[in-house]
């Protein structure tokens, strides 16, 4: 008896055990999470993965940590950056495997598909899925969050993970916006802490950085911190220079004189604003002066330069098409005319005053990265000459289509006498420079961006050898520019630095005699004299002269005697600042320490 009730209680334990097994193993399990919105369930339960069985939730968008995952658009409707998708999508792939990986879920079709799933809703414990991710604040509608407060939320904790990108197969780990960790194809997305003491760092993103960031500690210990002042004011006339040694990295905070002075202008204009631009940043402030000025009925024109090969400011194109009134320099059937620059940088307001100089609208102008000089002058017949010069060019007269002007270019300001020229229709060297080079008696100092011109390169010789003291500074970048005369200069004897910071003399400008300053756009080169649009100043001011020559001693002083013999290079440990400047100093396509020449 015992025996027999013995089999029968194993018997019932037998058929409870497999009651149990067949209830455990009936409805859908997800088997994979191949993003938070696209999931495997195991339909037919085999096990494996089968055609039909990847469900897509509908009406709900979420990020992911999948690098093949196109999320750009997504990214930029939210205004967040590409590092910041893949921060947002990582605790989303955490979470949805945290819900639903090896869960058994009741799936609800709806009658959508595509190719590479079925639309579906998804229950868990009677819970809504999409409802879920909605409430963890990861879940975006309509290209918005749900919760906005609580995705921000998400995506600061993300941050604070200082997530990186695993290479399995390298067993390297690189930041979430390196190339070669973005093109990893076997990886993981984990945090730093959890790979920094088992795998090798990367040497682009992360190894570099550190040796960047000490080696930016040990320039700044011993730099020259000296100072000169970069404004002078004299009657109607207020000339601005930048020391840009001691501005090393460009910003858009507008800080700097030239974009103080560029606000103002814009903010007190009255009726009309006339900008002629070559290069263009969208600086916040700059663009909020520009909108104020549009609500309270400035009419607002704008010529530019029309690129027709690599745009190094493509924001050029995003701001004047908030523009009505705009002109590019293209001049349809000609690809030789289109092909010259429109090189001025000049502002008109009212007709009335004038800001014109060697300065682009640009980061590395407005912020005094780059030296330059502008002068802002108060002089109605200045303003409507070069209001004649920018109807001209409106009216779609560019570079060698334009006429001269019948007017007389000279102008009394005060005590100052302005000359004005433009290109190319007043063969500015030539004319003028030339001329006044000729002309010199004591010294002719020149910092400048760049020197191709022959002519201007034969005067300087000649005025060297009767005994005129003559100077020049020369920018790094100059050294690499096709037909530049610096060589033939030096070997004249005339000393010639070439700088060695990391922005760049700009300035296009001769201090002479204390008595004239010249500055404007024109590069001293046969395109700036024969081919472009553009504009150069003689200002003969005797106290401007001394000011601009002590500027310019100030910067000589400050680079090295080595450079009058050897020429810097413009990305390279030797040009200070920079290899942490976040600037393609030398145009080879490589920025700061992933260039050879601040790895040296």
């Amino acid at each position: 008896m015992k025996q027999a009730l013995k089999i029968i209680y194993l018997f019932i334990f037998f058929i409870i055990f497999c009651l149990y097994e067949t209830f455990q193993n009936s409805g859908t399990r997800v088997i994979e999470i191949i993003t938070p919105s696209k999931i495997v369930v195991d339909l037919n339960n085999n096990g494996i993965k089968d055609d039909g069985e990847t469900i897509c939730i509908p009406d709900i968008k979420v990020f992911t940590a999948n690098l093949q995952a196109n999320q750009n658009e997504l990214a930029k409707s939210l205004n967040i950056s590409q590092t910041d998708a893949i921060n947002a999508g990582y605790l989303s792939d955490e979470f949805a495997k945290e819900t639903l990986l090896g869960q058994k879920v009741t799936v609800e079709f709806t009658e959508n598909a595509k190719p590479e799933c079925k639309f579906a809703n998804i229950k868990i414990d009677e819970k809504n899925y999409s409802e879920l991710l909605l409430n963890s604040g990861l879940g975006i509608i309509d290209n918005k969050p749900a919760n906005p407060e609580l995705f921000k939320q998400k995506i600061k904790e993300a941050q604070s993970l200082n997530l990186v990108i695993l290479n399995r197969k390298s067993r390297k780990f690189h930041k979430l916006d390196c190339k070669f960790g973005l093109n990893s194809a076997d990886y993981v997305i984990i945090p730093m802490k959890d790979a920094e003491n088992m795998y090798e760092r990367c040497k682009y993103c992360l190894v570099r950085p550190v040796q960047q960031e000490k080696f930016k500690a040990k320039v700044e210990e011993t730099l020259d911190k000296s100072t000169y002042p970069e404004v002078f004011i004299h009657q109607n006339i207020k000339f601005i220079v930048s020391d840009y040694t001691n501005h090393l990295v460009p910003d858009s905070k507008c800080a700097h004189y030239f974009c103080k002075e560029v606000v103002n202008l814009i903010n007190t204009t009255n009726s009309t604003l006339d900008m002629a631009i070559y290069d263009w940043n969208n600086i916040p402030e700059v663009i909020a002066a520009i909108n104020k000025a549009k609500s309270r009925g400035v009419e607002i024109r704008v010529i530019y330069d029309k690129r027709t090969g690599d745009n190094f400011y493509p924001e050029t194109d995003e701001f004047v098409s908030t523009i009505e009134n705009t002109r590019s320099d293209e001049i349809e059937g000609s690809k030789n005319l289109t092909s010259m620059l429109m090189h001025n940088k000049f502002i008109i307001s009212d007709n009335k005053r004038l800001l014109t100089g060697s300065m682009n609208f640009s980061r590395t102008g407005l912020s005094g990265f780059n030296a330059n000089s502008i002068i802002l002058i108060n002089s109605e017949p200045i303003a409507q000459y070069y209001t004649q010069e920018f109807n001209q060019m409106f009216s779609g007269k560019f570079h060698t289509l334009k006429e001269k002007h019948n007017a007389s270019n000279v102008f009394k300001s005060g005590d100052s006498t302005i000359k004005v020229y433009f290109s190319p229709q007043d063969k500015t060297a030539k004319n003028a420079l030339v001329p006044l080079i000729e002309n010199a008696q004591k010294y002719i100092y020149l910092p400048v961006f760049v020197i191709t011109h022959k002519d201007m390169t034969e005067a300087l010789i000649k005025a060297k050898n009767r005994g005129v003291d003559v100077k020049i500074i020369l920018d790094a970048t100059a050294t690499r520019t096709n037909h530049s005369t610096h060589t033939v200069i030096r070997s004249a004897g005339i000393p010639l630095k070439t700088e060695n910071y990391a922005g760049k003399i700009h300035n296009k400008s001769m201090i002479i005699d204390d008595k004239y300053v010249v500055t404007g756009s024109m590069n001293f080169s046969n395109s700036g004299e024969n081919r472009n649009d553009e504009n150069c100043m003689i200002i003969e001011n005797t106290d401007l002269a001394k000011f601009y020559r002590g500027w310019f001693e100030f910067i000589w002083k400050k680079i090295p005697d080595k450079f009058l013999k050897y020429s810097a290079r413009p990305e390279s440990r030797e040009s200070i600042g920079s290899c942490y400047d976040g600037v393609d100093n030398d145009y080879d396509g490589k920025i700061d320490f992933n260039d050879e020449g601040c790895r040296r």
